[in-house]
């Protein structure tokens, strides 16, 4: 069973720095992000097995160089929500 992994917080570096934690912390992989108000608050969108997400999200909440301002983990998530994700998701391959 899989999960997806939410996280916000402000600025990109911030957003950065955040998935640097999340990905050498636990084996996740970056689905999506996406900004908002000019980059001052960043998504990211993380997927893994349930134990690495909520592992993942924990070290950025722990070690990241901002505070996060909300995160979330879905386990196994309804199917609306994969395809909400997937279209942010497609947004991105296209930059």
């Amino acid at each position: 069973m899989y999960a997806y992994g939410f996280l916000e917080i402000t600025g990109v570096t911030a957003a950065m720095t955040s998935m640097d934690i999340m990905g050498k912390t636990s084996a996740v992989e970056l689905v999506s992000w996406e900004r908002k108000w000019g980059g001052m608050l960043v998504t990211i969108i993380i997927k893994g097995d349930i134990a690495a997400v909520n592992e993942a999200i924990e070290a950025a909440k722990a070690n990241g160089i901002k505070e996060v301002k909300v995160s979330g983990v879905l386990a196994n998530p309804h199917p609306e929500v994969v395809r909400m994700v997937n279209l942010s998701a497609q947004r991105l391959r296209r930059l």
